[in-house]
């Protein structure tokens, strides 16, 4: 399955970022600029001279638009013309901010409006101590490496404490000293083989069960006919098998037509 675009965070923290025009558009990129710590530099030829790596267009006219567009990406610049995809190395997505946890939703430009709208879904149903979750569990990879010193049982330990009804479940309000408690007490997550006869080559088709099991297999076995759309749906980095292959430890899961 081909992606329209590869979402990534960009760090710019302390970097010159271009923003170019003047109005309301042009003010809202100055903002999720400034949002992000970086430096907004409104003149091209100075953004470009200290470094600048990305630029925002925002000009009402057409051939002010199209002439600053070209010279920032012919001086290496990915540029962002506000609403016109067609002319955008980039676009910008609409933001779950939970710092240090951030939901992208993009829709490659098609529509802006079913992206915020779908953002403000997922916002109602994230508590607002995610952040606070995902601090403690970076501050506790020590701990968890002591607790499990062999990645696929801290893996698969995270998994379960993750999962829902987990006892560090994302989607309810945790206290501050959950994880610490966790670690405390927490065994990790069984084992096991299970099989998934899939019904379609829809992922939307798959059960909360199987959907779960892909995102938790460490090892998925795998015949020819199987999905690209269905495998999108696994872990990246979970081993991918052919019927007969070794099996490794952990949670395997074969998946027939």
């Amino acid at each position: 399955m081909t992606l329209p675009a590869l979402p990534l965070f960009h760090r710019l923290a302390g970097q010159p970022v271009v923003v170019l025009g003047h109005g309301e558009a042009a003010t809202a990129k100055r903002r999720l600029v400034e949002r992000a710590g970086a430096l907004v530099i409104d003149d091209l030829a100075l953004g470009i001279d200290q470094g600048a790596r990305i630029a925002f267009v925002a000009h009402d006219d057409e051939t002010a638009l199209q002439a600053d567009a070209l010279r920032a990406r012919c001086a290496g610049l990915l540029v962002n013309v506000v609403d016109r995809p067609d002319l955008c190395d980039f676009t910008t997505p609409s933001l779950v901010d939970r710092a240090p946890v951030l939901i992208a939703v993009g829709t490659a430009g098609a529509s802006a409006g079913l992206a915020k709208a779908l953002r403000l879904r997922i916002d109602a149903l994230l508590p607002q101590g995610l952040g606070a979750l995902a601090e403690a569990l970076y501050a506790a990879r020590a701990a968890l490496r002591v607790r499990w010193p062999d990645a696929a049982l801290r893996r698969r330990g995270l998994d379960a404490a993750l999962a829902p009804g987990g006892a560090l479940d994302p989607m309810r309000e945790q206290a501050d000293d959950a994880v610490a408690r966790w670690i405390d007490g927490a065994a990790p997550n069984a084992t096991g083989r299970h099989v998934i006869h899939l019904t379609s080559a829809d992922p939307e088709d798959l059960t909360l069960r199987h959907a779960r099991l892909l995102g938790h297999a460490d090892a998925l076995i795998i015949g020819a006919d199987v999905p690209p759309a269905i495998l999108a749906r696994a872990r990246a980095d979970a081993l991918r098998l052919a019927p007969g292959d070794p099996e490794p430890d952990g949670i395997v899961v074969e998946l027939r037509i």
